[in-house]
């Protein structure tokens, strides 16, 4: 899941903490696909993580894209 995140947050132009870098009007076509605008140029995943190991979730979070997802983005 998090390479999934990674790679998605790139092709948009995402930085990892979800702030809009990019080049290209391309990038912010379909933006709202897998994001949501949470504040001028930051964007969160349209995503629900949920396993029963918190541990799974913990690494996550450290991770170089932890940062990009609210926390009740995570349920376990």
């Amino acid at each position: 899941g998090a390479a999934f995140w990674q790679t998605i947050s790139g092709e948009h132009g995402l930085d990892v903490s979800g702030v809009y870098n990019g080049t290209s009007d391309l990038q912010l076509e379909r933006m709202n696909v897998y994001f949501n605008e949470a504040s001028n140029n930051k964007y969160v995943p349209r995503a629900v993580l949920v396993d029963l190991e918190p541990g799974t979730m913990d690494a996550v979070r450290a991770g170089p894209f932890g940062q990009l997802f609210r926390p009740d983005n995570f349920v376990f």
